[in-house]
Parts: structure tokens; C-alpha cells; sequence
């Protein structure tokens, strides 16, 4: 396939409520995209729908298969019982058959990973003593073992240290520089509008998708949130931002479950 993703018509529903109404969009490789949104939008449960996770209309299609995943920080078990290195390396077993074990070279993937985001001396650290900001990174680093060129990544600045949020800016765009292609949800729109290729303004269905140049526009961002956000406007008129409560969740995250770090690898073989 041409484009990293694909997704057509999507839609889902839980209990009568429709989170999803029609979604299309397709990116092609090597772009950073950001899912903006307000809370209740439904990014959460494209993520979803985009893994494989819940029931939908219509079709997605993923190069590579099924994606790597940062989930939101608050929905990781904080007291999941292994180390830095272990959690890394169960980004491993996506590419590995249930009875295999893991070899030296997918230890060494793992390593390499808690490098690349600054965590190698807090790798026989237990998950459960990191700060949010370190488990992030973590989280970070398992979705690198996984290699795959789609990359999915929920909010991943949320609550995170500014340690934290500068090697976690610094991997995902050397992520795609590589080549691969990140869909990343955030409340933060301004910092989204100087670092992302594209923005897609979400509520239940497409607001809006295209170069933050054409999106980035009051016109857009009160469509979408649809009057629930504030606008902040320099003196000299040349930029804005929208504040919005980063700490509630779309209405399909609330239907999931906490989950330890190693859940969604361990369920797509």
C-alpha cells in the first residue's frame, strides 16, 4: 500500500452512543500527524479501532500490520511488577510466534530503545519507582522494540517532566525523519501547529485535516471544540492557542481498562 494508514468510513458505537461517525483519512509515510480535539472527540477510541480493539464500521488498513502504541500515561498500571528493560522488551513479542523465546538480538532491540530515550541507566529500575514522566519514556521505548512504521501515541506529553517531554519530542521526530509515520493525539494545539506535518481536528467525526498553515485557524478550532475551549491571542495577532482539560478521557477510553505495559503486544502476534 501506498500510505503508512488507511482509514475509510469508520465508525463505532457503544450502547447507542455514536463515538465515531464516518472517519476517513489516509497518511503517507514519514509524516508527524496530530489528532486534536475536545474531550469526549473519540481520538481515544480511533486509536482503538485503529489496533483492533473494538467493534467498528468500515475498514483501516495499516502498513506493517498492527501498529506500535503509546497508550496515556494514567491508563499504565504504575505498579506492574518488572523492570525498565522488561517492559522494553515486550515490544519484542509482536515479532515472535507464543511459543517462541525471545533472543539476544530482541534484548538487544529493547536496550537500544531505552537509549534512544534517555532511560539505558534506569533499566533495571522497577517500573512501579519511575516517574510518570520516565515510565512515558519507557512506554516509549517498548513501542520502538515493536518497529513498526506506524506508530500510534496517546497523549504522550501529558504529565510527563520537561526532561521527559524534550526526549520524547527529540525520538518522535527522529521517528519521522526515518520514515515513519506517527498519529498522535494532544491538547497541547499551539505546540501541535509549530511540530506536526498535518493536524486533524476530530469530534466524532473529521472537523477538519490538513497543514496546520489551513487548520490552525480560530474558524477551525471553534468548529471543532465547539465553543468548549479558550482562545488565547497575542498582541500582534500572529498566533493563538486553545486551552482544554487534558486529564478527562473520550467517552471509548472509558470503556477500557488500566492495563499493564506489556498488554497490547502480547494480543497481536
Amino acid at each position: 500500500m501506498d500510505n503508512a494508514l488507511e482509514v475509510d468510513r469508520l465508525s463505532v458505537d457503544f450502547a447507542g452512543h455514536r463515538a465515531l461517525d464516518t472517519v476517513t483519512f489516509t497518511v503517507p509515510p514519514g509524516r508527524l500527524v496530530g489528532l486534536l480535539g475536545p474531550n469526549g472527540a473519540g481520538k481515544s477510541t480511533l486509536f482503538r479501532a485503529i489496533l483492533g480493539q473494538v467493534d467498528h464500521t468500515g475498514t483501516v488498513r495499516v502498513a506493517g500490520g498492527v501498529p506500535s502504541y503509546v497508550p496515556q500515561g494514567d491508563n499504565v498500571e504504575g505498579d506492574f511488577p518488572a523492570t525498565a528493560v522488561d517492559v522494553a522488551v515486550m515490544g519484542r513479542y509482536g515479532h515472535r510466534r507464543w511459543w517462541q523465546r525471545l533472543s539476544r538480538d530482541d534484548h538487544a532491540a529493547a536496550t537500544a530503545a531505552l537509549e534512544a530515550v534517555g532511560m539505558a541507566e534506569h533499566a533495571g529500575c522497577t517500573f512501579g519507582t519511575l516517574s510518570g514522566g520516565q515510565r512515558q519514556r519507557v512506554m516509549l521505548a517498548r513501542a520502538l522494540a515493536h518497529d513498526k512504521p506506524v506508530i500510534l501515541l496517546d497523549e504522550p506529553m501529558t504529565g510527563v517532566d520537561s526532561v521527559s517531554r524534550e526526549a520524547i519530542t527529540a525520538t518522535i521526530a527522529r521517528l519521522r525523519d526515518e520514515g515513519r509515520t506517527v498519529l498522535m493525539s494532544t491538547h497541547d494545539l499551539s505546540d501541535a501547529a509549530r511540530s506536526c506535518d498535518r493536524l486533524i481536528f476530530l469530534n466524532r467525526r473529521v472537523i477538519h485535516d490538513g497543514p496546520p498553515a489551513t487548520t490552525f485557524t480560530p474558524e477551525v478550532i471553534q468548529a471543532a471544540y465547539e465553543g468548549a475551549a479558550v482562545m488565547l491571542t497575542r498582541p500582534d495577532g500572529g498566533s493563538f492557542g486553545v486551552l482544554d482539560d487534558a486529564h478527562h478521557h473520550d467517552h471509548g477510553a472509558a470503556h477500557g481498562h488500566h492495563h499493564a505495559p506489556g498488554h497490547d503486544e502480547h494480543h497481536h502476534q
